[in-house]
């Protein structure tokens, strides 16, 4: 809701394997993952979304509850880009928001 309110166009997802289905239809610039979701976790939606080169210019964007050393490790292996974690600080989400991208 808050990301509506600033103006971005949001498509939410109840699980993984619905997330990948709509990163794949809507090609956005940023797909804010849960690690924690039903179906397919989202350590398997970065895979499925990095297995294809068509699927490089989206930023993905990790949520999770831990942070630890390993855990970030294990964001970046299987693709993602960013590793937040929760509860999110709204201006470090700002920032990972308005980074610069690759042109599409």
């Amino acid at each position: 809701s808050l990301l509506e309110l600033d103006g971005y166009q949001v498509v939410a997802e109840e699980d993984g394997r619905r997330g990948v289905e709509s990163i794949l239809r809507e090609n956005p610039d940023v797909a804010l993952v849960d690690i924690g979701l039903p179906e397919l976790d989202g350590y398997g939606v970065a895979r499925e979304i990095r297995s294809s080169p068509a699927n490089e210019d989206v930023y993905l964007v990790a949520l999770t509850g831990y942070g630890q050393q390993k855990d970030h490790a294990a964001v970046l292996a299987a693709g993602f880009d960013e590793h937040l974690v929760k509860p999110v600080n709204m201006d470090e989400l700002t920032r990972v928001l308005t980074l610069p991208r690759r042109p599409k």
